[in-house]
C-alpha cells in the first residue's frame, strides 16, 4: 500500500525511519528535517507582519499550509507534512470558558497563535465556569477542523496541537503568579481547577480525533512528525519555574492520566526547564521529548551528549543551525537516538545532499 499523502512521495521510507527512532528507541537512529527558504513564508510575512490581529479566516490558513507543503515536495528529508492549528493552540481552551481570545502572528513560522488574559478575578468565580458545544469558540474550532481536513485531504496531514492541561489551564484562569501562590495558599482550589482542566482538554482532544483521520494508522505531529495511534502533545511549561517536587505533586499524575486515555503523547521542555529532564522522561506513556532553546541557556544541540545521557533511551528532538549540524556531521560526532531540526539550509539541493549523508550515517 502506497503512502496516502501526495506531498510526501517518500513517505513509506520516512515512516520506517520514524518507527526505528520513536518506537524501537534505537540508539543509532539519526533523523533530520531540513528547513529551506519558503516562498509561502515570505508571502505570509507580507500579509501578517508581527503583531496582534483578529481571528483569521480558516480558508486562508489552509491555503497557506497547502502552499508551504507543496513547495517542499522536492525536499527528501524525514518530514511528514502536516498543518498545525496554531490559532487554537492556547486561546481555544480559555475561550471555551468565556475568555477574551487574542491572536498574534509570527512571520518567521507562519503561525497565528492565540491566548487569553486571566479569566477570574478571584477563586470564588471558579464554580461559575462552564463550557458548551454551542459556544462560539467550539463552533469555530469544529469549523476550522472541517476546513483543514477538507483542504489537506490526500496531500498532507493535520498535526495534533498542544493541550492546555493541569497548571497550564490554571495560568489561564488566574495568571502565573496567582497560580504559584495558590499552590501554597489554596491547594484545594487548584485541585478543582485541575479536574476542570482534565475534562476540558479531554473534550477538545476527543473532538480533534473525531474529525481528523489518522494517517497510516497514526497521528501527525509538529513535534515528532508521526507516531502510531492517537497521540497527544502535552506541556510542562508551568513547572519550568518550580522545583522537581512541584512537578511530582502537581504535574506527573495529570500527564499520565491523559496519556493513558489516548495512545501516549509527546512533550517539550524549554531551556529553563532542563532540571526536569529526569522526572519528565520517566512519565508513563511519553514517546519523545522536544528540547527547546531559549536566551540565556546553552543550545540543546551544544550540550546534547549530556542531555541524552540524562534521559536514557527516550528519543529527543532538537534544533540546530545548518552550519553547526554539518560541522558535527563531518566530525562524525552526532548523538544517536535524536531527530535533528536543521535550520537555515540554503536550498533544496543542499538539503538533499545533506540528507543523503544523514541516511548513510552510522553511529
Amino acid at each position: 500500500m502506497s503512502f496516502p499523502l501526495s506531498y510526501c512521495p517518500h513517505g513509506e521510507d520516512v515512516l520506517t525511519r520514524l518507527r526505528h527512532l520513536f518506537l524501537d528507541r534505537a540508539p543509532d537512529a539519526i533523523l533530520a528535517a531540513m528547513q529551506v527558504p519558503s516562498r509561502a513564508l515570505v508571502a505570509f510575512a507580507r500579509r501578517h507582519p508581527a503583531g496582534y490581529g483578529a481571528y483569521p479566516d480558516p480558508e486562508e490558513r489552509i491555503r497557506f499550509w497547502d502552499d508551504y507543503w507543496r513547495e517542499r515536495v522536492a525536499v527528501e528529508d524525514d518530514t511528514i507534512p502536516s498543518a498545525y492549528l496554531s490559532e487554537m493552540d492556547q486561546g481555544l481552551y480559555g475561550g471555551l470558558l468565556g475568555g477574551d481570545v487574542r491572536f498574534i502572528s509570527d512571520p518567521d513560522t507562519g503561525w497565528i497563535s492565540s491566548m487569553v488574559p486571566p479569566l477570574l478575578r478571584d477563586w470564588s468565580e471558579l464554580a461559575g465556569l462552564s463550557y458548551s458545544p454551542e459556544s462560539l469558540w467550539f463552533q469555530r474550532y469544529v469549523h476550522q477542523l472541517e476546513v483543514f481536513v477538507h483542504g489537506a485531504e490526500g496531500k498532507f496531514g493535520i498535526s495534533h496541537f498542544i493541550l492546555i492541561n493541569h497548571l497550564n489551564l490554571v495560568f489561564e484562569l488566574v495568571g502565573a503568579t496567582a497560580t504559584y501562590e495558590a499552590l501554597l495558599n489554596a491547594p484545594e482550589m487548584v485541585q478543582r481547577a485541575l479536574d476542570l482542566a482534565h475534562d476540558l482538554n479531554l473534550w477538545v482532544q476527543e473532538t480533534f480525533f473525531a474529525h481528523v483521520p489518522l494517517v497510516a494508522g497514526g497521528t501527525c505531529s509538529n513535534m515528532v512528525q508521526w507516531l502510531p495511534g492517537r497521540i497527544i502533545s502535552e506541556s510542562v511549561d508551568p513547572f519550568h519555574m518550580t522545583s522537581v517536587a512541584y512537578f511530582e505533586r502537581w504535574g506527573r499524575a495529570a500527564l499520565e492520566r491523559m496519556f493513558a486515555h489516548f495512545d501516549g503523547g509527546v512533550c517539550h521542555i524549554h531551556g529553563n526547564g532542563r532540571h526536569l529532564l529526569e522526572a519528565v522522561s520517566t512519565v508513563k506513556g511519553l514517546k519523545a521529548l522536544y528540547l527547546g532553546d531559549d536566551r540565556g541557556f546553552p543550545l540543546a544541540f551544544d550540550v546534547l551528549p549530556e542531555l541524552k545521557r540524562r534521559v536514557g533511551d527516550l528519543p529527543l528532538v532538537v534544533g540546530v543551525p545548518y552550519g553547526d549540524f554539518c560541522r558535527v556531521l563531518d566530525a562524525h560526532q552526532l548523538v544517536g537516538g535524536v531527530y535533528y531540526r536543521v535550520a537555515d539550509v540554503p536550498d533544496v539541493n543542499t538539503a538533499n545532499r545533506c540528507m543523503a549523508r544523514v541516511r548513510a550515517y552510522r553511529v
